[in-house]
């Protein structure tokens, strides 16, 4: 067998239906698409409308908020992910670990608001953290290490009202 000499199956390909092309084709004059009517010709809209009746979606009430515009947006790093980089001697195990030493060391692409650290990996040197949030077993696996977490608030970037 030759590369040239490669074809599909017999029946591997189902060609396609040829609509509006005679009555005896199975698919003519009306193509498929029933009678007459908005349905039946293109460009139709009609998602969601109910004849002039008040949407479904307009008569129930709106429930929740999204508070996203205020929300923090923090990185979210690993304990493992960290040890990780401290292995590699991409990280300073002696000095304080930060946005930025992260950043640096290539852990996180870009620094957001701040850092929040998670407990998956095991804490196996000590090591010194200030973070913008960490989970209480992190905490509590740092700890038992020998090393601290510094807990502060993230800084957001305020956004100029219009006005």
């Amino acid at each position: 067998m030759k590369l040239n000499e490669i074809r599909d199956n017999a029946d591997a390909s189902k060609s396609r239906r040829r609509v509006g092309r005679g009555i005896g084709s199975s698919k003519g004059k009306t193509g498929g698409r029933g009678v007459k009517g908005q349905k039946s010709r293109s460009g139709v809209a009609i998602n969601g409308f109910e004849g002039g009746q008040m949407p479904i979606y307009m008569r129930l009430p709106k429930r929740g908020f999204s508070n996203a515009k205020f929300a923090s947006r923090l990185n979210i790093v690993s304990i493992g992910r960290v040890e990780e980089a401290v292995a590699a001697k991409k990280l300073n195990p002696k000095s304080t670990i930060t946005v930025e030493a992260l950043v640096e060391a290539g852990v996180l692409r870009r620094a957001k608001d701040g850092v929040r650290l998670l407990s998956d990996g095991d804490a196996k040197s000590k090591l010194a953290f200030e973070v913008a949030g960490a989970s209480k077993t992190a905490i509590a696996k740092i700890e038992k290490a020998g090393g601290s977490v510094i807990v502060s608030a993230p800084v957001t970037v305020e956004e100029p009202t219009k006005g």
